[in-house]
């Protein structure tokens, strides 16, 4: 808890930090509390109003799958998708080595600087067919 939440929160505290407040400041205080107070219960209300409304619907629609004769499990099959599948990456189709270390290419996207510079020396993409 932060320092301001401890102290109003303790009543001795509480009291030690207003000691030196007047008492149109103490009231002006009680006033401001006061209105959130009221209107956090007022947010409470609505997120309970909400809630049983929610619930109703909820209520009612499982009423209406019974009169059907449908369950839960029945919707899930048919709404409910499988994800996805990944591909596998693609297996490098060029290869070349430099300084000692291979530098591969699928042959998709953008071209390597290595490969395009032996290209521009003359050389063949054949020539780095794995």
């Amino acid at each position: 808890m932060s320092d301001f939440l401890e102290i109003l929160t303790h009543g001795r505290r509480f009291k030690a930090a207003v000691k030196e407040l007047s008492i149109e400041d103490l009231q002006e205080l009680a006033v401001k509390l006061d209105k959130v107070i009221s209107e956090r219960s007022s947010q409470v209300e609505a997120e309970a109003e909400a809630t049983a409304e929610r619930n109703a619907k909820i209520d009612e629609i499982r009423k209406q799958m019974e009169a059907v004769g449908l369950s839960i499990d029945d919707l899930g099959a048919s709404t409910v998708k499988p994800a996805p599948k990944k591909r596998a990456p693609r297996p490098a189709k060029y290869t070349i080595d430099v300084n000692g270390e291979a530098v591969n290419w699928t042959g998709q996207g953008r071209m390597p600087t290595v490969f395009k510079s032996q290209l521009d020396q003359g050389r063949s993409m054949d020539d780095f067919l794995i």
